[in-house]
């Protein structure tokens, strides 16, 4: 598959806490936007991929936007670990033939504290999370993170200043994005360490926003592309991960709780690929929360383990330093729609049209989130 599909289109909603539109009309907009950003019609439209988690069906969505035969549709699970998988399934379709041209979205109504999964207290708990972790006050999603977070900084010596410095590089990409939500608002370390907690040793800037909103891309092949109006973003590799004994964000029944999805994602990305971690220009890694940020950079070997701590110091993971993360402020100050407009930034910067663009970008990686089964892509520049 390597470079013989591309994204030639993207589309984005505005983001926002809460927005009129319901979740179908959100992705109509963002699909819609894609289209017309790729130059392609509706009706060329022939492959469909998304998340499992999306209340949207294909065939509203073909239906509304008018598209011709879909020979090809599928969906992708685990919230923040598919959105990757999402665009690199509807590429390998178009790569096999399935389809010539194929759409990938997220769209999402989140917003409001009463959407979101742990708000329905009524609800019976069964599972896994019966057994091993909401009977032991591990309620939400940042608990979770909290306990992996807390064992990092024993082993590693990690330190809330790692974690801030994560927080605040997000932030100052996104105060130079008018799309961002958190754009208008600047963020200080003396802020962040003043912040109350949300699940020791997270604090409320450790943590992503919860946004309405959708985004989507659309695919077809390498040759197409080249006569398209925007400049492709090759998909050069990509893979996804769900590693043997693997319990979705508690990892901690293994015999390595910090050696997350990540590192087999990687072993599968770096393998389908030209290049390596020292020749990616700017990375987009998935910030659901800020440790994730560091776990990733080890995970995908840009330093050793217990390294990705110091790497994010001195300006190490902003725009200008060693490796420019999250350009558009991510989910932490950007948007918080399950990674997928950590996609888009990524096509972004291969086009050269980012907010904070990596001079002459010729290798763009993007996440999906770690301690989920996973996914990652990386596109390259069509020189």
């Amino acid at each position: 598959m390597r470079d013989r599909t591309a994204v030639v289109g993207i589309g984005t909603t505005e983001f926002a806490k809460e927005l009129p539109s319901t979740e179908r009309r959100l992705a109509l907009e963002a699909i819609a936007a894609a289209l017309d950003d790729a130059g392609i019609r509706p009706d060329e439209v022939d492959g469909m991929s998304c998340y499992s988690m999306e209340s949207t069906e294909e065939i509203d969505i073909a239906r509304n936007l008018g598209f011709g035969d879909v020979t090809y549709f599928g969906k992708v699970p685990y919230g923040g670990g598919a959105g990757c998988g999402v665009v690199g399934q509807a590429a390998m379709a178009v790569a096999a033939g399935q389809c010539s041209v194929a759409v990938a979205w997220r769209s999402r109504k989140r917003g409001a504290r009463s959407s979101r999964p742990w708000a329905g207290v009524a609800q019976r708990v069964g599972g896994d999370q019966q057994r091993w972790t909401r009977p032991f006050g591990l309620l939400r999603p940042v608990d979770e993170i909290a306990v992996l977070t807390r064992r990092y900084m024993h082993t590693y010596g990690g330190t809330r200043d790692h974690l801030a410095n994560v927080a605040l590089a997000a932030r100052r990409h996104a105060n130079a994005n008018p799309a961002a939500t958190m754009g208008h608002k600047v963020l200080t370390r003396q802020e962040y360490l003043a912040a109350r907690w949300i699940s020791e040793p997270l604090c409320l800037f450790d943590n992503c926003l919860e946004t309405d909103g959708a985004c989507a891309v659309v695919i077809t092949t390498t040759e197409r592309a080249r006569d398209l109006p925007q400049p492709p973003a090759l998909i050069h590799s990509w893979a996804q991960s769900l590693p043997a004994q693997h319990q979705t964000m508690t990892n901690f029944f293994c015999d390595d709780p910090l050696r997350g999805p990540a590192w087999a994602c990687a072993e599968k990305l770096w393998s389908l690929s030209e290049v390596g971690p020292a020749d990616v220009d700017v990375a987009q890694l998935y910030d659901a929360f800020s440790p994730l940020v560091i776990l990733s950079l080890e995970g995908y070997g840009f330093c050793e383990r217990g390294e990705g701590g110091p790497f994010t110091d001195d300006g190490g993971i902003e725009l200008g330093g060693r490796l420019p993360v999250n350009t558009s402020g991510g989910g932490m100050s950007e948007a918080y729609l399950h990674g997928f407009n950590l996609i888009v930034e990524a096509v972004r910067q291969v086009r050269g049209t980012s907010t904070n663009q990596v001079a002459d970008a010729g290798f763009s990686l993007v996440t999906s989130g770690e301690g989920v089964p996973t996914g990652a892509i990386l596109f390259r520049r069509d020189d």
